[in-house]
């Protein structure tokens, strides 16, 4: 898809604007109203992720949804993906690496994620999202401004100058009680890892639990100073 014109990006920033009032099922419904079938759920089966995947489904339950399967998930995370299948009979779209870890290794050595911990994102994150993005308008993500100083300027909707489509956050106001209290309410799947002090999934290699009074993000990539995989910069 070109780069959006400049009259493309004031009517986001228009669009934005207007949706800061609105619910996120409202702001959901505006997207697959304006970008169905062409609009895709990326999902890493985590607390925000799978609030969106209930209110896509009721919204319309023919909406791809697509998962980054890095080869290094948690059991746990894989567990939360068949157990949100049998409840809302979806059918994510596994995506996956061009290479295999073994091949990973050969190419690049071993253990990339603790020696060049970017490529090992680029490799198996930012890449075959960048793949699988191709075919479609608009993707939706679960950023929420709270959960990082990176993410806290994240619009409502937004043009993806890396993935080059329209961006929907459409829980980026809502507030970790606020997902806890909608998972509760309607009783969705989720990763047990949650209930263990992992607010924040990833690989395993690279995720630890988070110890009280530290930010909720410290236990993604601890002991560097990186705290993103580049799906969403700034």
């Amino acid at each position: 898809m070109p780069p959006a014109s400049t009259t493309d990006l004031q009517r986001l920033e228009h669009l934005n604007h207007e949706m800061e009032s609105q619910s996120p099922q409202e702001i959901l419904g505006s997207a697959l109203t304006a970008y169905f079938p062409d609009i895709v759920l990326a999902s890493s089966f985590g607390a925000e992720d799978v609030v969106l995947i209930d209110m896509v489904h009721h919204l319309n339950p023919l909406t791809p949804i697509l998962y980054l399967d890095t080869d290094f998930l948690f059991p746990e995370t894989y567990a939360t993906r068949d157990a949100l299948v049998k409840k809302y009979r979806i059918a994510p779209i596994q995506v996956k690496s061009l290479l295999t870890p073994e091949q990973q290794s050969t190419q690049f050595g071993d253990k990339l994620w603790e020696r060049q911990p970017d490529e090992c994102c680029h490799q198996r994150k930012v890449a075959p999202l960048a793949r699988a993005l191709k075919p479609y308008k608009a993707w939706i993500t679960g950023i929420r401004r709270e959960q990082s100083a990176s993410r806290a300027t994240a619009k409502i909707v937004d043009w993806d100058t890396q993935f080059e489509l329209v961006k929907v956050n459409p829980l980026a106001r809502w507030t970790t009680e606020d997902v806890w209290t909608y998972i509760k309410l309607h009783d969705i799947p989720y990763n047990p890892l949650h209930d263990q002090g992992y607010p924040s999934l990833g690989c395993t290699h690279c995720t630890r639990a988070v110890q009280p009074g530290e930010d909720p993000r410290a236990g993604r990539w601890s002991g560097s100073p990186k705290t993103e995989c580049g799906l969403h910069p700034k």
